[in-house]
């Protein structure tokens, strides 16, 4: 069947009016309704395949001048906020291995906690490193301010290699220490937030602590001090003992009275019970694996932080009760900070100048009791010293390199 619509004049209509002719041709004689259907059908059609493909020519053209045509575009075109390379992005792969492991000196940075501790918590599942990796101790100072014993420390890491260590500081917002540029402490203060002492802050600023740490990956040990506190070893012996050692050092135990059990808060139940509750001192020493499940926790710290406040302190709390709960046998259930708790009173004895003799500093040093480290007894128990007044620095630095070896 042949459709002419004026059979004394050639047909000068467009071509795409072919297509549907050709579906006339298979249907019913003289359909012209359907015929103008299905031609503007098509017209239509390829209407809208053109506009398609002119937009997705001009998108191509657009982005292409924007970012430029080559990759080294693409990072200056980036949003300042989301510059994450931590070094120079034209000269340097800010994803090879090394710009990966080595961070810079100083240690600022935008993160919020979340942020922070979400990345702290990222760890490997293979047991072999890809680079050669000797483990650091991260020694982490919680301070309200100044650092009173700044100038005994600086004598402890004087000349030691610092590929063996690594420093962090969390003061209160808005304090600087004033250290030169050669300082072992210059560069290391970490973001911090206010903190109110007693509340759950405190511990907060433990776990800032320990995210920021566990961003090298080269840190294997942990260990928390406070303003006051002081080494009474030399660093290699100290370096040696936490690196050597199968176990952390974190106080755990049951208190059975007010200031112990008398803090538990039935709350918790049925993901804390009484008694898995413990106490201990605040100043850990964690190895990497602990520290790793201390800043991924977020069930068990919720409960703390909702339940477990004055007269609950969650420094006090939340890592031996977690602990033991979970990784009891990781923990030599001992600290290795010296305190003096004789006076009974509701906070250990604090040293002034007066105090400070080679007699004190030995009898911390070896006490004549015996502690377990691995799988025997050493009388080394001690590692650290607490509380410090700042007037006992000068007697101290007169002892440190007679009595404390360094």
């Amino acid at each position: 069947m042949t459709i002419m619509t004026n059979p004394g004049k050639p047909d000068r209509r467009p071509s795409f009016a072919l297509f549907p002719r050709i579906l006339l041709s298979m249907a019913p004689e003289k359909h012209p309704r359907i015929v103008k259907l299905l031609q503007a059908l098509f017209i239509l059609v390829v209407f809208v395949a053109g506009y398609v493909i002119g937009m997705t020519a001009t998108s191509s053209s657009y982005i292409s001048q924007y970012f430029g045509a080559r990759s080294g575009n693409l990072v200056d075109s980036a949003p300042p906020h989301r510059r994450a390379c931590g070094c120079d992005c034209h000269n340097t792969d800010c994803s090879s291995m090394d710009s990966y492991l080595h961070l810079r000196r100083n240690l600022s940075h935008g993160m919020s906690d979340g942020e922070l501790l979400w990345r702290a918590a990222m760890v490997s599942r293979s047991e072999n490193y890809p680079f050669g990796r000797v483990p650091r101790v991260a020694f982490l100072f919680l301070t309200r301010g100044p650092l009173p014993m700044l100038l005994l420390w600086e004598r402890f890491f004087q000349g030691q290699n610092r590929d063996l260590h690594s420093i962090y500081v969390h003061a209160l917002p808005g304090h600087r220490l004033n250290v030169s540029s050669d300082s072992s402490f210059h560069g290391r203060q970490i973001p911090s937030q206010s903190v109110e002492w007693g509340t759950v802050e405190l511990f907060d600023a433990e776990r800032r602590l320990l995210g920021n740490a566990l961003l090298d990956f080269f840190n294997e040990r942990f260990v928390l001090l406070s303003e006051s506190c002081i080494p009474v070893r030399n660093f290699l012996t100290i370096y040696t003992y936490l690196t050597g050692s199968n176990h952390s050092f974190v106080e755990s135990y049951d208190e059975p009275t007010r200031f112990g059990r008398g803090r538990y808060s039935r709350n918790m139940l049925p993901d804390i019970h009484l008694r898995q509750w413990r106490k201990g001192s605040q100043l850990f020493e964690l190895d990497r694996d602990l520290a790793t499940y201390i800043v991924s926790d977020t069930k068990y710290y919720s409960l703390f932080r909702k339940f477990c406040k004055p007269a609950c302190y969650p420094d006090e709390h939340y890592i031996p009760t977690y602990l033991n709960m979970f990784h009891g046998w990781k923990n030599s259930n001992r600290s290795v900070t010296w305190v003096d708790w004789s006076t009974s009173a509701s906070h250990p004895a604090s040293f002034e100048k007066g105090n400070v003799t080679a007699y004190l500093i030995r009898s911390i040093r070896s006490n004549g009791t015996l502690c377990r480290y691995n799988d025997r007894k050493t009388d080394i128990c001690y590692l650290f010293a607490r509380k410090f007044a700042p007037s006992a620095l000068g007697p101290l630095l007169e002892l440190s390199s007679t009595v404390m070896g360094f």
